[in-house]
């Protein structure tokens, strides 16, 4: 991957033994000189004041310019001779006390790294913003790129007059510079780490509140003002505040918060101190949501704010702990969503979309411990992953049951006192936690964060004449590879039916350790409808049921009440679906029986979208007609009866529109995008008429001129991504060739595009078409690693790879590759894990078949 130095642990460690960063005084340029907004590059003055403890030692310093103007330490110019971006400078000489002065010129980012600019098809502004985690600060100014070496920063920035500036601190002051243009300077910062500085500028719609004596901003491009909801926003944030001020006993240290939406971010958002930014085309409603896409807004913006104090206030050392800053953050966004907000079942939802992401990651061949050494920055950029973020999550839940949350609670509050605005690692909130409980806790931490897969629990139960149980043992299971059996806290649940309704009847909690664990205290009681391992999902864990419960669920899984404990039993179905014990016809079965009645439109949305991966991936390929003919006759009957105008009747026309293949259904996706039959209370508005035409698009029944005419009533950002994806769509060999041209073209696209292109590339329904790119993946990835940067690239390899293709020939396709020598360590893990997908559908597709005779 190009663009910057991959810096080393062991350098990182070497270089923080030797210095002491004072400060950074950071002065850009962002403008053409005529108050104009610039293009192509800026201009980046950095002088950086530091402390080395071995005067006379040499380091160097990120600075991935463009070019470099002039660099001086001390007063003496640098030889810029061997100056590259990956290098950086080389530091020699060096004093007790340092002075480095570099003025350079910085390329923009179109991939979402450094200082994104982004322009706004509607107005023809200009919107700059910063996103500068792993190590792309370095791409705005010359920094030691690195978390442990944290200073105090000071911003300013010489922007068009009509623009807007943000950053970590409020502004101090503004001044005029020259024609059409400003200076805004910045208070000086606390002392924090490169990755979470920010600058945001643009001509940004603003809209301010006063919270708890905190300023708070919130920010979107002025073409998007009028669907930002600042309200709902501000409320899911005070929440927030409110409560992490009261748990954490911890004030927010700085003097405002400021939020901005902002276009073309890679992810889903960014804990700059102070500065956070959210990626718009995921959290600003254009059209109707749902409760699902709400829920999952106010979880974002609780893991920014959790962050605030994990991460920002107290900082890792090294990546390293980069699962403890962001499982923290996975946890506690949920615990303040199902505390404080309306999202009392947030925690359903962590159980449903994030662990089962977790679960997924945890059984790939790249699987890792928790705590995993990373050796360098290309080895943490693939592993902002489902075990650094969910499984991470999962353990810190059940760490907070095994100490109790008051325990938990004062072992934090002492973290934060003991280490704020400093570095620390896990063993350090270890030693807090542990005083504060009087538990021994390394063996529990070595138990669960340095091994790597899940364990498997599967309830043997034998029911006597009399119907009681004679005896209930839990197995537990792990994979050979990975043999470690753990010792698991968790709840078991025992439901009776009582009409349609199971009732739970009583909980016991327990340890499970080891490969048998008999319950003694359930002998001779009244056997159970459905007997529930782990309810309460207080432990991370794969499920199984017992044969007497699995037949009860096929008709009654509606019938429980809790939306956990059904979550639970739906990812269990969902997990022997994957595990190929259950058959992907069965599971549909399931789906329709069960999903009609269910009341979490989170679960449901989520388990549709499961439904979907089901017929395509996992179904005998005979059978996927007839499974897409269930999902839509499923999602027809529902939004019949969804009440009109509801998210119900938004998520069943959605999952309609996702399973309909056929002339007749065709035909009703026509209708809907013609303005006619549609049902009362669904408004076909802009998202779901780019959907309805996405489906048509992706089935050969639209042309590129109706994409275009429908860009013509939408000419944004959204609407040009949009459409780019239905281009993509068009199921002809000549677009496709088009397509994968530009995809792997040297002229590196907008990350919005990338992303957009891939999306539309590869479709369920266009295996046959897209299975000659498989070959020509191969002889193309390596080429696009090394020329593109970070984010495309990995999202080239995950969306590129021929994931559809199931079959023997991609496997030894990526067998083949995978034997070549010279390929990045990150880039192969990246490929052996598209080849596990299809291993682990090529064996699930093995057992529906079965169930066919």
């Amino acid at each position: 991957m190009a663009g910057v130095r991959n810096l080393t642990q062991v350098e990182a460690a070497d270089r923080a033994r030797l210095l002491e960063v004072t400060g950074y005084d950071i002065t850009l340029d962002l403008t053409d000189g005529h108050g104009n907004p610039g293009d192509g590059t800026f201009r980046s003055t950095t002088v950086v004041t530091f402390r080395c403890a071995e005067p006379g030692a040499e380091t160097f310093i990120e600075t991935a310019a463009a070019s470099v103007r002039s660099a001086t330490l001390n007063g003496s110019p640098l030889d810029l001779g061997g100056f590259s971006a990956e290098k950086g400078l080389t530091l020699t000489g060096l004093a007790a006390e340092n002075e480095l002065i570099v003025d350079a010129d910085f390329a923009y980012s179109a991939s979402g790294q450094g200082l994104q600019r982004s322009l706004d098809p509607v107005d023809k502004e200009i919107y700059l913003y910063s996103q500068f985690e792993t190590a792309d600060a370095q791409r705005v100014f010359a920094c030691f790129d690195q978390p442990d070496l944290k200073s105090v920063f000071t911003w300013r920035a010489t922007v068009p007059k009509h623009w807007k500036a943000i950053s970590n601190m409020p502004v101090e002051r503004e001044e005029p510079a020259g024609v059409g243009a400003k200076t805004v300077h910045f208070q000086t910062s606390p002392k924090m780490s490169t990755y979470i500085g920010a600058i945001c500028t643009g001509p940004y719609h603003e809209v301010r509140f006063s919270h708890d004596g905190i300023d708070m901003g919130y920010f979107c491009r002025a073409s998007m003002a009028s669907y930002l909801d600042a309200d709902d926003l501000h409320l899911v944030t005070t929440q927030g505040f409110d409560f992490f001020h009261e748990q954490f006993g911890v004030r927010y240290p700085l003097p405002k918060y400021d939020q901005l939406w902002v276009p073309d971010f890679n992810a889903g958002a960014m804990e700059n101190f102070g500065c956070v930014t959210h990626a718009e085309a995921h959290y600003i409603f254009r059209s109707q949501v749902t409760d699902f896409e709400y829920e999952q807004r106010a979880n974002t913006i609780l893991h920014e704010l959790a962050h605030m104090w994990f991460g920002d206030l107290v900082t890792m050392r090294w990546w390293n702990d980069l699962w403890l800053n962001e499982s923290f953050a996975e946890w506690a966004s949920h615990w303040c969503n199902s505390q404080a907000t309306r999202f009392t079942d947030a925690w359903t939802t962590f159980l449903s979309v994030r662990k089962s992401w977790g679960y997924r990651q945890d059984q790939l061949s790249s699987t890792h411990p928790v705590y995993t050494e990373m050796p360098d920055l290309e080895a943490v950029e693939v592993n902002f992953d489902g075990i650094t973020y969910a499984k991470g999550a999962g353990v810190i839940k059940q760490l907070v049951a095994y100490v109790g949350l008051d325990s938990f609670l004062t072992g934090l509050r002492s973290y934060f006192a003991k280490h704020a605005w400093g570095n620390a690692t896990f063993d350090d909130l270890l030693t807090e936690l542990e005083a504060a409980s009087g538990r021994e806790l390394r063996k529990f931490a070595a138990q669960w964060l340095e091994t790597a897969q899940v364990n498997t629990l599967r309830p043997i139960v034998e029911i006597g004449a009399d119907g009681t149980y004679s005896s209930v043992i839990v197995k537990q299971e792990a994979p050979a590879d990975y043999p470690t059996l753990r010792t698991h806290r968790i709840g078991v649940g025992l439901y009776d039916l009582q009409g349609d309704r199971l009732v739970r009847r009583d909980l016991l909690e327990l340890d499970v350790t080891g490969e048998r664990t008999e319950i003694p205290a359930l002998t001779g009681v009244p056997a159970a409808d459905v007997l529930l391992l782990n309810d309460d999902d207080l432990s991370y864990t794969k499920l199984r049921l017992d044969e007497r419960s699995m037949a009860t669920v096929v008709n009654h899984i509606a019938g429980i009440q809790s939306s956990l404990a059904r979550a639970l039993v739906w990812n269990a179905a969902w997990d022997m679906l994957r595990d190929a014990e259950l058959a992907a016809r069965d599971y549909v079965t399931l789906v329709c029986s069960g999903l009609p009645r269910e009341t979490d439109i989170n679960l449901t949305t989520w388990t549709l979208r499961q439904a979907a991966s089901a017929v395509a991936q996992y179904a005998d390929p005979a059978w996927q007609a007839t499974g897409w003919a269930k999902l839509a006759e499923l999602s027809r009957g529902a939004l019949a009866t969804a009440e009109p105008g509801s998210g119900w009747q938004l998520s069943w026309a959605r999952s309609f529109v996702s399973a309909a293949r056929t002339p007749d259904e065709q035909a009703v996706l026509r209708s809907w995008l013609s303005g006619e039959d549609v049902p009362e209370g669904l408004v076909v508005d802009t998202e779901l008429r780019w959907a309805l035409l996405q489906s048509l698009a992706s089935l050969g029944a639209s042309s590129l001129d109706e994409i275009e005419e429908e860009l013509a009533t939408d000419r944004t950002a959204s609407g040009e991504r949009e459409a780019a994806v239905a281009r993509a769509l068009i199921p002809t060999a000549e677009n496709k060739a088009t397509v994968w041209a530009e995809l792997t073209g040297e002229a590196g696209l907008p990350n919005w595009l990338n992303r957009s292109l891939l999306t539309g590339f590869q479709s369920v329904k266009q295996v046959a078409l897209t299975a000659p790119y498989a070959e020509k993946f191969f002889e193309v990835v390596g080429d696009v690693w090394a020329r593109s940067d970070s984010e495309p690239a990995q999202e080239f390899v995950m969306y590129g790879y021929p994931v559809y293709q199931i079959s023997e020939q991609t496997i030894a396709l990526t067998d083949a590759w995978l034997a070549r020598d010279g390929q990045p360590a990150s880039l192969r893990r990246l490929v052996a894990e598209g080849r596990d997908g299809v291993v682990r559908a090529l064996k699930a597709r093995a057992r529906d078949l079965a169930a066919a005779d």
